[in-house]
């Protein structure tokens, strides 16, 4: 799988009764098989409050990299891919609970996640062979 691309962004209100405003969009997109793939991540965003509670980061943005700012937002849609590869098959997930949001968080190796970023911006890619090797194994 080569992962093109992992962005996020705050979604704004298109109408004054719509509550778009309480939630971001993390996307990553992906080729496998040929084919080009998004997974878009819709969740609350309380949750980027919460940013230590998920991860070792304290704050946003989470890492800085050749003069552009990873943020949180930016990472959550590649987190739950790496982490559930069932996600692949999928174009959406919707995630409201504070539970299954930081199921997807546990187990991951952060220090690696900077490597698929600076080859992003680097390569324009990144190739992922084993999306296991950015779960940290339980000893």
């Amino acid at each position: 799988m080569l992962i093109i691309q992992s962005k996020g962004y705050e979604l704004e209100k298109e109408k004054s009764n719509t509550s778009e405003d309480f939630f971001n969009r993390s996307e990553v997109t992906y080729m496998e098989n040929g084919e080009e793939r998004t997974l878009h991540v819709l969740y609350i965003r309380y949750f980027d409050q919460l940013i230590s509670e998920f991860t070792p980061y304290q704050q946003d943005p989470v890492f800085s990299m050749q003069e552009e700012n990873i943020y949180f937002k930016d990472i959550v849609a590649l987190v739950c891919l790496l982490k559930n590869s069932g996600l692949r098959g999928r174009k959406r997930l919707y995630i409201n609970s504070k539970h299954e949001f930081s199921s997807y968080f546990q187990g991951i190796n952060f220090e690696k996640l900077p490597e698929i970023f600076l080859a992003l911006k680097q390569n324009k890619g990144y190739e992922l062979r084993l999306p296991l090797d950015f779960v940290l194994q339980q000893q």
